[in-house]
């Protein structure tokens, strides 16, 4: 049982409708947790463009993006954006070998240095984010930018936010959108 509801495109405020269409469009249905968040279209509005403006912009890569992401995931237990999140990392190819083997990166032969310091800023951020030294920092910053940390940090920040959320709503996994749906979306 649900414990928010999850609303379908007919019950979102008319000034939602485009974003609820744009995002079937683009991902083949529409998260539980946006639909559960259309109860506030401001929230909903808002969280899908922010969304695309750390996942969608910036230099770092799109991969690289979602690797961070299924790591706060991993270290958060959070089935829902793990299910969603490792598909699309897998889409975009990482292997299952590689997604297994991010819970003890630093060893790891399957990560380059860069990737294993983007995983740590994404543990320690997630887990004990009072706990990142100078040393990490500058570490980091030996790969990427000032805007490139700004990138990793808001996606792992954006998708801590993410997990939250979803845990304590208990979200189940997204199914794919109905015929009926996509039709009503002008996708078919």
């Amino acid at each position: 049982m649900t414990r928010i509801s999850r609303l379908n495109r007919d019950q979102v405020q008319p000034s939602s409708v485009a974003i609820y269409d744009r995002t079937l469009r683009d991902r083949g249905n529409v998260p539980n947790m946006f639909r559960t968040m259309a109860h506030r279209p401001e929230i909903f509005e808002t969280i899908i463009a922010h969304m695309d403006a750390v996942l969608n912009n910036g230099t770092l890569s799109k991969a690289l993006k979602e690797l961070v992401i299924v790591r706060t995931s991993q270290c958060n237990r959070t089935p829902y954006c793990l299910a969603s999140h490792t598909a699309i990392s897998k889409r975009l190819g990482w292997t299952d070998t590689q997604l297994e083997a991010l819970k003890d990166a630093a060893p790891s032969p399957e990560f380059t240095d860069a990737e294993k310091a983007a995983i740590h800023l994404a543990e320690v951020m997630t887990l004990y984010p009072h706990g990142y030294t100078e040393t990490d920092f500058q570490h980091l910053r030996s790969f990427y930018s000032e805007g490139e940390v700004i990138e990793l940090m808001a996606a792992i920040g954006l998708f801590n936010y993410f997990n939250r959320f979803n845990d304590v709503l208990e979200m189940e996994p997204t199914q794919p959108a109905s015929a009926e749906e996509l039709a009503l979306a002008g996708v078919v």
